[in-house]
């Protein structure tokens, strides 16, 4: 790309908008992929790709758009495969039973299901759910991600919203 590389045009589209973005690269390794999901990208696919592949995500990230972007005076529930969110009664409804979540519990539930499918810092996840800017303090998080997979997981050992994604952070499940 001309003038800006597509690292810096993400990172100046994602301050001004929450659009979806799904990045075509011939970046094929592991690190351009991790810095383009970190900075922002909701997606991202490497050339050359099959046009049936382009499609189907294309069609995932509007399906994610529109569901998280209602207007106002419509239902705000999230609802994914076995899982329906309620952001008027900050409650659930699981497999394992319909609970009302403390704050903290809800809000990071709530953030991770807004960005589902990207991959989420423990510092973002930190600094958004707590408002504070973050000094290393994982136990919160882990001890709440605990919690939540015990209500929300019908097996909690084997994670199927709410995954772990190793040395990054997490993220809601994509495949939900």
């Amino acid at each position: 790309m001309p003038g800006f590389d597509g690292f810096e045009t993400l990172e100046q589209i994602r301050k001004e908008s929450s659009l979806p973005i799904l990045m075509f690269t011939s970046k094929n390794d592991s690190a351009s992929k991790v810095r383009g999901l970190r900075a922002g990208a909701d997606d991202y696919l490497t050339k050359p790709f099959d046009m049936d592949e382009l499609i189907a995500r294309i069609a995932s990230l509007i399906r994610r758009y529109t569901r998280f972007n209602q207007k106002d005076g419509q239902a705000q529930v999230f609802e994914f495969d076995g899982l329906t969110i309620d952001f008027n009664s900050r409650s659930i409804v699981t497999v394992n039973g319909e609970y009302e979540l403390p704050p903290k519990e809800f809000d990071l539930l709530l953030f991770l299901a807004k960005n589902q499918g990207r991959i989420l810092t423990k510092q973002q996840i930190y600094e958004k759910v707590w408002g504070e800017e973050y000094v290393y303090d994982d136990s919160n998080i882990m001890a709440i991600i605990s919690r939540l997979r015990k209500k929300i997981e019908e097996n909690p050992g084997n994670p199927k919203y709410i995954q772990t994604v190793k040395g990054i952070g997490y993220r809601f499940s994509k495949e939900v």
